[in-house]
């Protein structure tokens, strides 16, 4: 316990100097070490239209952390025997052969090598809240590039991609968001992690301020990927309709509380509190690289993405926001405007970064994320 109030104490200075420096608006930061909690904390304002705090309760747009709970719920029905990772997604989705898929498999996606990186060309915010028409508009498209033969992020396609081939294997065909909600969120006591949230907790959310984020114009592989009208940005993210919908690589709303007990569970070798989502042995398998690690990625402006196979990002010191858990053996994933999850094996540590002033960060100095975790790791 007083390992626990050091960490804690050393962490809340931390948020109340970044919100008073002006470098975070509203921020919570969660994390576990083994099975306790050490930190519960959270500074600034969730909307600065009408002065409401920031408090353990609000929640968050995360983006892409989405992807990393997304990517979990693929890995249980793995464990289950319902998914052959090296399987083509025909297996399980028949329609997905169209337009020369037919050769990619289920590894493909989750290494962010399938080449199925376009969203579609006719989408709006509104269609893309459609699950039925996204699904069966990406099963009609070409891929990008020839499955497996050059790292091509799936910015939003992942989302579509791994979940109905989860929703295809699940006996009783739930739809994404409610086998997230049974088979993830509820057994872990996360029961903040929304993908498609209820009315009941819109009032909750924080306000997304974007002005330190850089919007990419069209004509490039990023904007085919993630287009302008359907950007990662308060607008379309902030509308109700898109806040209720299931958009799982990019439409996750969490709070640091939930979250952080799902990356308690990665770091505890797939299980939390008695509850065994994943094997140990899978969950140590997720750290090894994809084909095509050191690849130029053309959607990140061909920078290179450390993702390992099974969907998450690598932690490692060399650049925000993977010098966060400042460990390759690190599970991670970060999130449009500078969310983060990671869970650190070697430590048993699990950290949940959520806020609402959206950054762009180059220097490791400047980086929120990687100097909580600094503090975090110091203070243990």
């Amino acid at each position: 316990m007083a390992v626990a109030n050091k960490v804690n104490e050393a962490v809340q200075r931390t948020l109340d100097s970044l919100v008073a420096d002006g470098r975070e608006i509203g921020v919570q930061v969660a994390a576990w070490v083994g099975e306790e909690q050490v930190v519960d904390c959270w500074a600034g304002i969730a909307d600065p239209g009408t002065g409401r705090p920031v408090d353990g309760d609000t929640l968050f747009n995360v983006y892409s952390v989405s992807k990393a709970v997304t990517a979990t719920a693929l890995h249980i029905q793995a464990e289950r025997g319902l998914v052959d990772y090296d399987a083509p997604v025909t297996t399980y989705w028949p329609e997905f052969a169209q337009a020369g898929k037919s050769d990619v498999t289920v590894r493909h996606v989750l290494g962010h090598v399938s080449g199925v990186l376009r969203m579609p060309s006719d989408v709006t915010p509104e269609l893309m809240t459609n699950w039925d028409w996204m699904c069966g508009r990406i099963a009609e498209m070409p891929g990008a590039y020839p499955a497996g033969s050059r790292s091509s992020y799936q910015s939003m396609t992942f989302g579509w991609l791994v979940g109905e081939v989860v929703r295809r294997t699940d006996p009783r065909r739930r739809p994404f968001g409610q086998f997230v909600r049974e088979e993830i969120a509820e057994p872990l006591g996360a029961t903040d992690l929304w993908f498609g949230i209820p009315a009941e907790v819109e009032a909750r959310i924080a306000r997304l301020d974007a002005v330190a984020v850089y919007v990419m114009p069209d004509g490039n592989a990023m904007r085919e990927a993630q287009p302008l009208v359907v950007d990662l940005m308060p607008d379309p993210f902030e509308r109700p309709y898109v806040r209720r919908a299931c958009i799982p690589a990019v439409g996750g709303i969490f709070n640091a509380r939930s979250e952080a007990r799902f990356w308690a569970m990665l770091a505890n070798g797939g299980q939390l509190g008695g509850v065994r989502l994943l094997s140990e042995e899978r969950v140590a398998s997720f750290a090894g690289p994809r084909p095509h690690f050191d690849d130029a990625d053309p959607v990140f402006f061909g920078m290179k993405v450390p993702i390992g196979w099974a969907g998450f990002w690598l932690g490692g010191a060399e650049a925000p926001p993977v010098s966060s858990p400042r460990s390759m053996r690190a599970l991670c994933h970060p999130g449009m405007g500078g969310s983060i999850g990671w869970a650190d094996p070697d430590r048993k540590l699990a950290v949940a970064f959520c806020h609402n002033r959206m950054f762009d960060t180059i220097e490791i100095d400047q980086d929120s994320r990687t100097l909580i975790g600094d503090v975090i790791r110091a203070a243990l």
